[in-house]
């Protein structure tokens, strides 16, 4: 994997001009692919033999998705009120629930496994910003400690979905099959949290 950042994509958008930089992370993938993290960092994956002349041509042909989203991200950060917590208190308050993830998340896994079926190997609690959860193909399950902050109905889907993928390692029609069959509101979680993800921040 080869990451180069200092890039910039050059949008006009609404009489405006935005100079949005971005990092390039070239892999073993086939397509090519961009995100944008709730901090309004762009990153643009792509195959590791790709030219940049069709990088380009492969942003511009997105670039009013990435404005807008890249709008909507930074819209987001304005309305999220500011916390007058100290730095220590957030630490403090982090532990704990990072505390309570790690004693949570396996209950939920061992009750959801008897409906999803599959076999996972362990599972490991993380704190990523863009990131509610993932299944390796070793069978580790990952959770992030922020969704303890969001409604226990959202954290069960994210647990049911994880869990599914230990069948379905994609987002196929049967992966969503599985996950409607155990979880059928699925989703308004999904929708809950794309909409108020970024409000779980302590």
């Amino acid at each position: 994997m080869d990451n180069s950042s200092g890039r910039t994509i050059r949008i006009q958008y609404q009489s405006r001009l935005y100079e949005l930089p971005y990092t390039l992370v070239r892999s073993g993938r086939k397509s090519l692919a961009v995100s944008i993290d709730p901090d309004g960092q762009i990153t643009v994956r792509v195959p590791q033999r790709i030219s940049q002349k069709e990088i380009d041509h492969f942003l511009i042909d997105k670039r009013i998705w990435i404005v807008t989203r890249y709008l909507e991200m930074m819209k987001r950060r304005q309305d999220i009120p500011a916390s007058d917590l100290t730095d220590t208190q957030r630490a403090a308050l982090e532990k704990r629930y990072i505390a309570a993830a790690k004693e949570y998340f396996p209950k939920r896994a061992a009750y959801f496994q008897q409906f999803t079926g599959g076999t996972y190997s362990r599972i490991s609690i993380r704190g990523q910003k863009t990131r509610w959860g993932s299944c390796s193909a070793k069978g580790t399950l990952s959770f992030n400690w922020r969704l303890m902050l969001a409604p226990p109905a959202v954290l069960d889907y994210v647990v049911v979905h994880e869990l599914c993928h230990l069948s379905h390692m994609d987002h196929s029609d049967s992966f969503w099959k599985k996950v409607e069959s155990v979880y059928p509101d699925y989703r308004t979680a999904r929708k809950w949290l794309k909409d108020h993800g970024h409000e779980l921040v302590l």
